[in-house]
């Protein structure tokens, strides 16, 4: 249950953190409104995660999924350039998760 925890905070970041980019700045209110209660139920799931798993690995694989996200968001919805590169780096993240999750011992 606490990687599915973990996944449902990591996918949460992802929307927080492109949430962030409507916000201007946090002067619009409901996009503010939505990233801010994104932040705050991401943190509660992965505090939640983090009561089974150890917490360099549920931190980890949070900021790995939520990096990742947005970077394939960004990419896919936004606009933002998919060079070879950038997927290279965005495929290593994954890598690291799924590496992190492996090793974890749980």
């Amino acid at each position: 249950m606490a990687w599915v925890l973990l996944l449902l905070a990591g996918l949460l970041e992802v929307g927080w953190a492109i949430g962030m980019k409507f916000t201007e700045g946090f002067t619009r209110l409901w996009p503010s409104v939505f990233t801010v209660a994104g932040i705050v139920a991401s943190m509660l799931l992965l505090s939640q995660a983090a009561k089974a798993l150890p917490i360099g690995t549920a931190y980890g694989v949070w900021v790995g999924i939520g990096a990742a996200g947005a970077a394939i968001v960004g990419m896919a919805v936004l606009g933002e350039p998919a060079t070879a590169a950038r997927i290279f780096f965005v495929v290593l993240l994954l890598v690291a998760v799924v590496g992190l999750k492996a090793t974890s011992g749980h």
